[in-house]
């Protein structure tokens, strides 16, 4: 296989959500790890004590299909044709590296572990935002309730902000990180 550059940008394209867990499938791994699919997959059967379904699991059809949409990966010539993917949890990547006990699977897994963790974080912090949000228009609604609906100018400031704020958490969209990546031999 060639090389590639890993990129932090790469490997969050390559986490989707299946029976709300963040996983990653085994072909999108297995080209970070610079191996073929069925290779990582034959690793895994044989250590399939190591890979508990909370850890991997096969998609169903339908979680296949809904995969194929969100990739737009094709099912022609160098699609998968006669098996369904290997989904892994985050805790089934790591056990990954005990598998593919190479450096390059050593290096790749450290890095997307810390996406995992930067994920998880990223939506913490959303929650908790959201959460002090809705306090602070409750806030508000209750003082234009008593001032008969007229907010002095820092309340309408104080609105505007959060509004912006429901923007920025409703659209999903992250800011680009900074190019963070290493190319792995």
């Amino acid at each position: 296989m060639t090389r590639r550059a890993v990129t932090v940008k790469g490997i969050e394209r390559a986490i989707h959500v299946v029976r709300g867990h963040r996983i990653m499938v085994d072909a999108d791994l297995a080209k970070l790890y610079g191996v073929e699919t069925g290779a990582l997959n034959r690793a895994v059967k044989r250590n399939h004590s190591r890979f508990p379904t909370d850890f991997m699991f096969q998609v169903t059809a339908e979680e296949a299909a809904d995969l194929k949409c969100q990739t737009g990966t094709s099912s022609g010539h160098g699609g998968r044709r006669r098996s369904r993917p290997y989904a892994f949890t985050e805790h089934g990547v790591v056990m990954l590296s005990s598998v593919l006990n190479s450096p390059r699977a050593i290096a790749v897994n450290i890095e997307v572990v810390r996406v995992f963790v930067r994920l998880r974080h990223a939506v913490a912090v959303n929650a908790e935002l959201a959460h002090r949000l809705a306090a602070v228009e409750a806030h508000l609604s209750e003082h234009r309730i008593a001032t008969g609906g007229k907010l002095a100018e820092y309340d309408r400031r104080i609105e505007a902000i959060i509004e912006a704020v429901q923007q920025l958490i409703g659209d999903g969209e992250q800011p680009d990180p900074p190019s963070v990546g290493f190319t792995l031999p």
